[in-house]
């Protein structure tokens, strides 16, 4: 059976440990718990030992999950592609949006976000590997799509988000962990106010991702344990 009391001591005793080993402050990276697949008996476990963020990737489970959780102070981050007909809800729903990867989707969360009279929080999602089948804007595109998104008066953009090409070693994960870091400094120059949030690193390579500058870490597997193979 998952301990997921000792998983989360666990991964935020690596946590720690990895911020300090590379001279960062522990309280710099924040626990974002991955519970798609996981029913809200194991979130409202996660929320009573302090877990507060928490991620799904999907509109439709979240619907069915969310009011499932009592917890006061949970905070759901959205990480998942994101069709353009779902924004209404997901707006709703979700109090930070982590994978915004176009114009069309930027612009439609934000006339949503007016209709219900939030400022919402979001990511723009990177496709730092260019990889054909992964959603994400390029990163020769993402200046542009700053400067848009910049004009939307309901849209908070607070940083960037990737998931790099899969490996089984976290460190064949570093060369894009440091390419998204580097976008960030690079459009960091000509911003008024600097973006600050780094969202990379999963169960598998989050340390890596830690010592390349990650300010928030997206862990599932290693607090909830394996999700089914379709999930």
């Amino acid at each position: 059976m998952v301990d997921i009391r000792a998983n989360l001591q666990n991964v935020r005793g690596e946590i720690n440990e990895t911020a300090l080993a590379c001279g960062r402050d522990p309280a710099s990276v924040r626990l974002l718990a991955v519970s798609k697949t996981f029913g809200a008996d194991a979130i409202n476990l996660a929320a009573s030992v302090g877990q507060k963020a928490f991620g799904e990737n999907r509109v439709q489970e979240a619907e069915s999950k969310i009011p499932l959780v009592k917890s006061p102070g949970i905070e759901w981050h959205l990480i998942g592609h994101l069709q353009s007909n779902k924004a209404r809800r997901a707006v709703e729903l979700f109090d930070v949006v982590q994978s915004v990867d176009s114009e069309k989707l930027a612009r439609v969360l934000d006339r949503n976000a007016a209709e219900q009279g939030k400022r919402l929080p979001v990511c723009l999602e990177v496709n730092v590997g260019e990889e054909a089948q992964k959603s994400g804007v390029l990163p020769s595109e993402l200046r542009q799509l700053i400067t848009i998104v910049g004009t939307l008066n309901h849209l908070e953009v607070r940083g960037l988000m990737a998931i790099p090409p899969w490996s089984d070693d976290p460190e064949m994960s570093r060369p894009y962990f440091r390419r998204l870091a580097g976008l960030l400094n690079e459009i960091n120059r000509s911003l008024a106010a600097p973006l600050t949030q780094l969202s990379m690193g999963m169960s598998h390579d989050f340390k890596v991702a830690i010592q390349e500058g990650s300010t928030l870490v997206r862990v599932g597997t290693a607090i909830f344990g394996k999700r089914e193979a379709n999930g």
